[in-house]
């Protein structure tokens, strides 16, 4: 069964930082571009950083030169390192494939960013 499982997230001051881990089961990584999303309440769910098999990233306006999202293929691991957190950070964090597959939404960790 496929399993993807995200860590890292908690409570941290404006400024902060915090680094997401994501471990993925099986031959996720391996075969698919990875991404983080995250869901704001009364929000819909945005891709905020994605990364490509061959290592290509990308990121939504808002977080550049803030967020870093990295792979480790060997460990099945998807991270997302967040610096100079904001209030407007605030929201459910989640890691699936990128396009995102439904079978592969797990529980998310939770990022609050208090002003």
């Amino acid at each position: 069964q496929v399993q993807v499982v995200e860590s890292g997230g908690g409570l941290v001051q404006t400024g902060g930082s915090l680094r997401l881990s994501c471990a993925a089961s099986g031959s996720i990584l391996s075969i698919n571009a990875m991404g983080w999303y995250r869901q704001a309440p009364g929000k819909q769910r945005e891709l905020v950083a994605a990364i490509a098999r061959a290592g290509t990233r990308r990121y939504v306006d808002s977080v550049k030169g803030r967020f870093t999202i990295s792979r480790d293929d060997a460990k099945n691991t998807v991270y997302l390192q967040m610096n100079s957190l904001k209030p407007e950070d605030t929201a459910v964090y989640y890691c699936n494939t990128n396009p995102p597959m439904v079978a592969y939404w797990g529980q998310g960790t939770q990022v609050t960013v208090s002003s």
